[in-house]
């Protein structure tokens, strides 16, 4: 019967110290999933957020053209980054300008109505140049008269 009780009193010294590690752990974990699952700190959980234009353009491997009013500049990261701008320069200017910043890629289309007068989309594998941080970036054109375009330029990663 004594050697009951002696193993009795072993388990009563040892369960405190098994039980502190496995609290901390379960502790851990749940604190783990609950920071997982809040999006409070991510800044691409709020939407997109004003950027400097010229970074804006800069992700893209562009430069603001001569002439061209750049305003409403917007960035949005998460998994991840997409800039965008709006500019409104003059129309003679456009194509020069995608001309200049995106030497090697395709010309811009035209027409097809779903894009506006004039589209371009430029990746690293037709025309991107090496600058840019953006895989893709997208420019679309439209014409409010006969002196001035309204140009939609957007860059992204994927």
């Amino acid at each position: 019967m004594a050697a009951a009780g002696r193993g009795h009193t072993r388990w009563r010294l040892i369960l405190p110290f098994l039980a502190v590690p496995v609290l901390l752990l379960g502790f851990l974990v749940i604190g783990v999933f609950m920071w997982a699952l809040t999006d409070k700190d991510d800044p691409g959980a709020r939407g997109a957020s004003k950027a400097r234009c010229t970074d804006a353009l800069a992700f893209g491997g562009a430069v603001r053209p001569g002439g061209a009013d750049v305003h409403d500049c917007t960035v949005q990261r998460g998994i991840d980054t997409a800039y965008s701008a709006v500019l409104r320069m003059p129309r003679e200017d456009v194509r020069p300008w995608l001309r200049t910043t995106y030497p090697d890629a395709p010309g811009p289309r035209t027409g097809d109505g779903s894009c506006g007068a004039l589209c371009l989309d430029v990746t690293h594998e037709n025309g991107l140049p090496g600058s840019a941080e953006a895989h893709v970036v997208q420019v679309r054109v439209e014409y409010e008269n006969a002196e001035t375009a309204l140009v939609r330029f957007s860059a992204f990663t994927m």
